[in-house]
C-alpha cells in the first residue's frame, strides 16, 4: 500500500508547522510564494503524479495565485469543495519574539520562559501543554492541513466521491482569492461534470464571547458591508467661521446616529448581528493651515443575516436623513444666534445620484474618464480610492454642498445560511453524535459563522436585486473591485464549516488546541465525508 505522509498525529502536526513556517502575510512575497510551495507538496501524492493536470495554480491579482487540487473518482459525480485560505495578518505585536511567530514549536517553548507577560487565560493554556502557539496555527493553516490530509487519504483509498481542495490568498483583506476562484470552480464543474454537493470550509472555532470554550460547527456565515459617507461642507478662514461650515461639524451628527444604532440589527433564533461600529472618521485636510476642513470621510462596519445591499442602503439613507435634519436645525439656531445667514442646507445624496448629476453637467464620457483617472493614479487601497472618487466628483459639483454623499466601500461579504438544508441538518446531527460517542465532546451548531469567511462567495441566492444597489453605489466597482454575483449564483450547494478549536485569532496569543486539531477534528471530518460516500 502507498505510504501516506500526513495521517498520524505527529505527521499532521509536522505538516501544520511547515505550512505555518511559510510566512504568508497578506500582500507580501510570502503570500505570493505560498501556493507554489503547497503545489509542490501536493505533487508528492501519487494520485497527482498520475494526474498532474488535476493540480492548478490560478491567477488572483498582484502576482498572487490560488491553488486547486481535484481528486476525482472515476464513477462519482458527487463533489465536496474543501475551502481554506493561506494568508495571515501581520506579526508586529509579537515584539522581540516576532522572529518566532511562524515557528510554533519554538514559539511555544519560548513563551514558557516568559509566562508573566501573558494574559491569565493564555498563561493557563500555555502551562497546560494543550495548545500550540503561533501566527496562522488557528487562523487558518490548520484548516488547510486537515484538507490536505483528507485528499491524500481519499486518493490512496479511492473513496467513491470527488474532492476539490481550494486554498486562496487575501481572505484577511478583501477575499480577492475567493472571488477569483468562483469562475474557476465553474470551469472545473463543467469540465469534469462535477455535482457540487457541499462547500466545506475549515475555519477554526471562534468564541461567541470572551472566555467561551465551547466547540462549534457552522451552517452559514455572517455578512459584512461597509456603508460610508463623504461629508462635504464649505471652506472658510478660521477668522470667519460662519462664512463656511466644517465637515467635522456635520460629520458629528451622522456619527452620533450611526454608531451603535440598533436599526440594522437582525436576529435568527438565538443569534443577533453585532451593532454597527465606526471603522474610519477623519477629515481630508492634508496639512495644517487656517483654512477649515471642509471634507471628511466616514465608514462603518455593518453585519447582516438576511438583509441585502439594497436593504442596508435604504436604512443608511434613513439614518443619514435623520442626522441631516438634526444638523440643519442645530446649525440654523447657531446662525440665528450669530445673526448670519446659513451657507446652505445639508442634503443626503446617494453616490449613484451624484454620478447622474455629474454626467448631466459634464457628459458621461468626461465623468467616466474622471473616475477612471482617480482610480488609476490615486494611492491607497480600494477604500482610499472610493473616497477619492467621491471627493473628486463633489469638488466638480460643489453647488450640491453641503452634503452627505453616501456609498459603499469594499469589501462586501454576502451572508449565507444553509441551516434549513436537509443535508446540513443530517450532517450536524451526525457530527454531534460522533463527537459525543468518540470523545464525549459536545458540539454546538451556530447558524452564522462570526469570523467572516470565503463561504460568502458561493450559494448566492438574493433574488431582490440587492447586488445592483451595491454595484451602483460602490465608486470603485468594475475598476479595482468586483464581485462575480452572477457566477456565484451558479454555485448552488449548502455551506458548512468544521474546523479545530483555538483562541485569540489576530493576537499575539493566537493558539491552537492540540487534541482538537490533531485528533478530534480529523476523525470527525473523515467520518463525515465517508458517510456520504
Amino acid at each position: 500500500m502507498t505510504q501516506l505522509n500526513w495521517q498520524t498525529e505527529q505527521d499532521l502536526r509536522a505538516l501544520l508547522c511547515e505550512l505555518v513556517s511559510w510566512k504568508s502575510m497578506s500582500r507580501t512575497d510570502g503570500e505570493r510564494d505560498f501556493p507554489y510551495k503547497a503545489h509542490a507538496k501536493l505533487q508528492h501524492i501519487p494520485y497527482f503524479q498520475e494526474h498532474p493536470e488535476h493540480l492548478a495554480l490560478v491567477d488572483a491579482d498582484h502576482h498572487r495565485k490560488l491553488l486547486t487540487a481535484l481528486y476525482k473518482h472515476e464513477n462519482a459525480t458527487k463533489t465536496i469543495v474543501l475551502i481554506s485560505h493561506f494568508d495571515t495578518v501581520n506579526t508586529e505585536e509579537y515584539g522581540d519574539l516576532e522572529a518566532l511567530a511562524f515557528e510554533p514549536e519554538m514559539l511555544t517553548q519560548a513563551l514558557l520562559e516568559r509566562t508573566e507577560e501573558l494574559p491569565e487565560d493564555a498563561r493557563r493554556d500555555l502551562l497546560s501543554g494543550d495548545y500550540l502557539f503561533g501566527r496562522g496555527t488557528m487562523d487558518m493553516k490548520m484548516g488547510l492541513a486537515l484538507h490536505m490530509q483528507l485528499i491524500e487519504k481519499a486518493a490512496a483509498e479511492k473513496w467513491p466521491i470527488n474532492l476539490v481542495l481550494l486554498t486562496v490568498p487575501d481572505e484577511e483583506v478583501s477575499s480577492v482569492g475567493m472571488r477569483e476562484a468562483v469562475p474557476h470552480l465553474i470551469t472545473l464543474k463543467e469540465k469534469h461534470q462535477l455535482d457540487y454537493f457541499l462547500f466545506l470550509n475549515g475555519e477554526p472555532v471562534f468564541a461567541q464571547e470572551p472566555g467561551d470554550k465551547k466547540t462549534y460547527i457552522y451552517s452559514g456565515t455572517i455578512g459584512k458591508i461597509m456603508p460610508s459617507a463623504l461629508v462635504y461642507g464649505m471652506e472658510t478662514h478660521v477668522g470667519e467661521p460662519l462664512s463656511g461650515v466644517t465637515a467635522n461639524y456635520f460629520a458629528s451628527f451622522l456619527t452620533k446616529e450611526m454608531e451603535f444604532t440598533d436599526q440594522f440589527r437582525e436576529a435568527f433564533e438565538e443569534e443577533q448581528t453585532p451593532i454597527p461600529v465606526s471603522l474610519m472618521q477623519k477629515d481630508l485636510k492634508m496639512e495644517y493651515s487656517v483654512q477649515t476642513p471642509y471634507r471628511a470621510a466616514l465608514m462603518w462596519n455593518v453585519f447582516t443575516f438576511k438583509q441585502n445591499a439594497g436593504d442596508i442602503m435604504q436604512t443608511f439613507e434613513k439614518v443619514a436623513n435623520v442626522a441631516a435634519k438634526e444638523a440643519n436645525e442645530h446649525y440654523t439656531r447657531i446662525c440665528a444666534r450669530e445673526n448670519v445667514a446659513p451657507v446652505g442646507k445639508l442634503e443626503v445624496i446617494r453616490y449613484e445620484k451624484l454620478v447622474e448629476y455629474a454626467k448631466d453637467k459634464f457628459g458621461e464620457a468626461a465623468v467616466t474618464r474622471m473616475v477612471e483617472d482617480v482610480c488609476r493614479y490615486a494611492e491607497g487601497d480600494d477604500r482610499d480610492k472610493s473616497f477619492k472618487i467621491v471627493d473628486k466628483l463633489m469638488i466638480e459639483c460643489q453647488e450640491l454642498a453641503p452634503a452627505y454623499v453616501i456609498f459603499y466601500a469594499p469589501p462586501y461579504y454576502p451572508a449565507v445560511n444553509s441551516s434549513d438544508e436537509a443535508v446540513i441538518q443530517d450532517a450536524t446531527a451526525f457530527i454531534q453524535q460522533e463527537a459525543k460517542e468518540a470523545f464525549d465532546l459536545t458540539v454546538n451548531r451556530i447558524h452564522y459563522f462570526n469570523g467572516i469567511c470565503d463561504l460568502s462567495y458561493v450559494n448566492y441566492a438574493d433574488t431582490r436585486g440587492g447586488w445592483e444597489h451595491f454595484e451602483n453605489n460602490t465608486p470603485v466597482w468594475n475598476l479595482s473591485y468586483t464581485i462575480p454575483f452572477k457566477e456565484m449564483a451558479q454555485l448552488q450547494a449548502p455551506v458548512f464549516n468544521v474546523g479545530p478549536f483555538g483562541k485569540d485569532p489576530h493576537k499575539r496569543t493566537e493558539r491552537l488546541h492540540i487534541n482538537s486539531a490533531f485528533v478530534e477534528t480529523p476523525y470527525l471530518l473523515e467520518k463525515l465525508i465517508r458517510n456520504w460516500c
